[in-house]
């Protein structure tokens, strides 16, 4: 398909085939777990599952950091299943059935495989009631998706006497009460643990007593604000385990990480020094071809064209596209060039439940040849045997990079990886220097746990699941008690002798919400059938869905007519008017409190509180095929205000006077400068450019001086524009390498615009920014 003379190739990377290195079975495995395992074709562990359940088996935490398919799950449904199946349980009171439900119900009740109607809870309760719990155990997954794979690969091990369930919002009262009752590896999410179980402590007294493991699948996603959050539940379940008895293990798995044990301290609490991190990879796997691809034209036209051709030649392909709309774009593109040859369809969150359990299932028995997907398919689908995996643009981190790679050639055939740059400054700096992409250490997985916007709603709910006391700093840190007295002087707690108290009529933990997308989202309703196309973030609408926003949704183009907020409803009707649309905006910052500074060459580097006001203020129609601008159109929809983390950089006026810039050309640099910065922080945290922002200004009333602004998006802050101050100085070096290496004259894609620039990428100047650089850090 590609020829390493092609001038579009950059690189190829060889990742060479690997033995694997299996090991005996420990001693304390059940002869009959090693049976079931290997009938599922697993006769040993290779050595890095063995290593990790051991550890495990010994009561230390664990942190599992190995590549995409490496059998992570192995190292610890063994020792869970170990410690978790029942062993006390009177065989005569226990019918022989199986029981599954659609949507994770009780599963693996007893011996035979025959599958009986959904019991009642009632019907549960009789037939297990002799039962008891020698051990349980809570698996935690990011996504719906993953704990319904982890429920499936559970009940193809038929074990007897294995409680496992799902416990997530499908859950209906007679599952969810089979879960609190019986249940021994309960297979949940955040998400329920927080509104569900932590609230409702006393009813779920049995399993939080025996509760032995803790497992954290995928722990790499729990980053920023929802890893705050994350965070701060896993502390709350940890505090309530401990006051009914039991003092859990956590294991957590993830992607290739850096800094592994203090990921797991600042997620689940515990100390750094009692975490056992497994990174060596004993798994076998083929020869895996990474190729660095430059497009000669559109980026994602040559993405679509690469799938088409890997199709064509036979390859199960997945196409990770880094935005839904573009997602949809190369999936029609895809299937236009294939024909009747091939099947290609789009994969993106905002579908409805069955259109993607129907994509999953296709895709999973070979029927779907090719799927332009964003990243909602890196988790919880089953996809393994991919023969080719084509990355279009750098997906923002090594450790996303390597897990979307990964799922290429998952059954140890030999697989092809296209990584296709997109025209942005990440792209451009890893493509001049691919030895920093393929050798350097994947980022820091960043999360800020004493976040006190995240932290104090999470305390009060604590408190109300019961008083906290000054010995329940070793689950929420040192800030607690000032974090609680503040709560304290808003009228949240109340504190006595014995501690912090809830006195309110609330309840603390539906005032929380974890995933930062409202209560609601907005439904996309066809004007002219009344069907629900999909849905949209109620923070982003007035960028995605506002009024004559061109919107794709599975090949189709619609026209958005109208968007009420207030009823979470936007209309859209049928049409491909040949263009995309690109909202225009504003945004103003004020500097609330600084909490650090230090020098930065001979301007200073700061980190603080912001509060920012933006306004989408109008769009751009682009040229769906070019990209190219056809006009701006105003429009006024209403102002957001949001109070967060940044971090800026001061430049005195005696800086300005040394460049020799006026004021016109300051303004471009600061700009310019800005955009590069963007696109560069994350080589160096775990973030991408769409996670935090920038405001950059001649002149800044709150600093007096030109002053440039990076700020986290969430509320509160995510953590990113602190480590941005933290590494300063390399980060900044980056962005000045970026601009002085690219090739383009004026500025272009790969170094200083921006496709999220709110003023259309207008009052640019690359030369200025440049020599502004050269000042600041000689």
């Amino acid at each position: 398909m590609f020829q390493s003379t092609d001038p579009r190739v950059r690189h190829i990377h060889r990742i060479p085939a690997r033995p694997g290195r299996a090991v005996a079975w420990p001693d304390w495995v059940p002869a009959d777990l090693a049976d079931a395992f290997a009938e599922r074709g697993i006769t040993a562990p290779w050595e890095h599952q063995a290593v990790a359940m051991d550890a495990v088996r010994t009561g230390r935490h664990v942190l599992l950091s190995t590549g995409t398919a490496s059998g992570k799950s192995l190292a610890y449904l063994v020792p869970v299943a170990a410690a978790t199946r029942e062993t006390g349980a009177d065989p005569t009171t226990v019918r022989s059935t199986t029981v599954t439900t659609l949507h994770g119900g009780p599963t693996g009740v007893a011996t035979a495989t025959a599958v009986r109607p959904r019991l009642t809870a009632a019907q549960l309760r009789a037939d297990l009631g002799a039962a008891r719990r020698s051990g349980t155990a809570l698996y935690l997954a990011p996504t719906k998706a993953l704990a319904h794979d982890q429920s499936r690969a559970c009940r193809d091990l038929q074990l007897d006497d294995w409680r496992v369930c799902t416990l997530d919002g499908d859950s209906d009262d007679a599952e969810r009460a089979w879960a609190r009752d019986f249940g021994t590896y309960v297979l949940t999410n955040p998400d329920m643990l927080h509104y569900s179980v932590l609230p409702d402590h006393a009813r779920w007294a049995r399993l939080l007593g025996s509760l032995r493991y803790i497992v954290l699948d995928e722990c790499h996603r729990y980053r920023g604000v929802f890893g705050a959050h994350v965070s701060a539940i896993i502390r709350r379940l940890r505090r309530l385990a401990a006051m009914y008895g039991a003092e859990p293990v956590v294991i957590a798995t993830s992607a290739t990480l850096d800094g592994g044990a203090e990921l797991l301290a600042d997620l689940a609490g515990v100390d750094s020094g009692d975490v056992v991190t497994v990174t060596e990879d004993g798994s076998p796997h083929g020869h895996v071809d990474l190729v660095l691809w430059k497009p000669e034209g559109n980026h994602d036209s040559e993405s679509a064209q690469l799938l088409a051709d890997c199709v064509t030649e036979g390859r199960q392909t997945v196409a990770f596209i880094a935005s839904r709309a573009m997602a949809e774009r190369v999936a029609v593109t895809a299937q236009e060039l294939i024909g009747p040859l091939g099947r290609v369809d789009a994969y993106r969150a905002g579908y409805l439940p069955q259109d993607r359990r129907r994509l999953e299932r296709d895709l999973q028995t070979g029927h779907l040849q090719g799927v332009a997907a964003t990243n909602a398919l890196e988790l919880g689908v089953d996809i393994a045997g991919l023969d080719a995996v084509i990355v279009s643009g750098y997906p923002g981190t090594r450790a996303a990079l390597w897990q979307q790679a990964g799922r290429a050639g998952r059954r140890g055939d030999d697989a092809l990886v296209l990584l296709v740059a997109r025209e942005n400054p990440l792209d451009a700096y890893f493509f001049a220097h691919p030895d920093e992409l393929l050798d350097g250490s994947v980022e820091r997985t960043v999360l800020d746990p004493a976040n006190p916007y995240v932290l104090g709603p999470h305390l009060a709910a604590a408190a109300q699941e019961a008083p906290l006391t000054q010995d329940d700093t070793r689950f929420f840190g040192p800030a607690m008690a000032r974090i609680a007295d503040a709560l304290v002087a808003q009228g949240a707690l109340r504190k006595r002798r014995a501690g912090w108290f809830w006195t309110r009529p609330e309840r603390a933990a539906t005032m929380i919400d974890i995933r930062g997308g409202g209560a609601r989202a907005i439904d996309i309703i066809d004007r002219d059938t009344g069907r629900l196309v999909g849905v949209a973030d109620v923070g982003s609408a007035d960028r995605a869905v506002h009024p004559e926003a061109v919107y794709l949704h599975q090949g189709d183009s619609w026209m958005v007519d109208t968007l009420d907020l207030d009823n979470y409803e936007a209309t859209v009707h049928r049409d491909r008017p040949g263009y995309t649309t690109q909202p225009v905006s504003t945004m103003d910052i004020e500097v609330l409190t600084t909490a650090e500074s230090r020098p930065f060459g001979p301007a200073a580097v700061h980190r603080g509180s912001v509060r920012l006001t933006g306004q989408v203020i109008g769009y751009l129609r682009r040229d769906e095929l070019t990209g190219e601008v056809w006009d701006q159109t105003p429009m006024v929809m209403p102002e957001h205000a949001l109070e967060t983390q940044a971090m800026w950089i001061t430049i005195p006026e005696e800086v300005v006077s040394a460049t020799g810039l006026t004021y016109p050309q300051l303004a471009g640099a600061v700009h310019a400068a800005e955009h590069t910065a963007i696109g560069l922080l994350p080589m160096f945290a775990s973030c991408d450019r769409w996670d935090i922002g920038g405001v950059s200004t001649v002149f800044h009333p709150d600093t007096g001086t030109a002053t440039i602004f990076i700020h986290d998006g969430q509320s509160g802050g995510s953590g990113y524009a602190a480590e941005g101050f933290r590494i300063a100085e390399r980060w900044w070096a980056a962005t000045y390498e970026r601009l002085t290496s690219c090739r383009c004259s004026d500025g272009c894609p790969s170094c200083i615009q921006s496709p999220k620039c709110g003023n259309a990428n207008q009052t640019l100047d690359k030369d200025a920014a440049r020599l502004l650089l050269q000042h600041l850090l000689a």
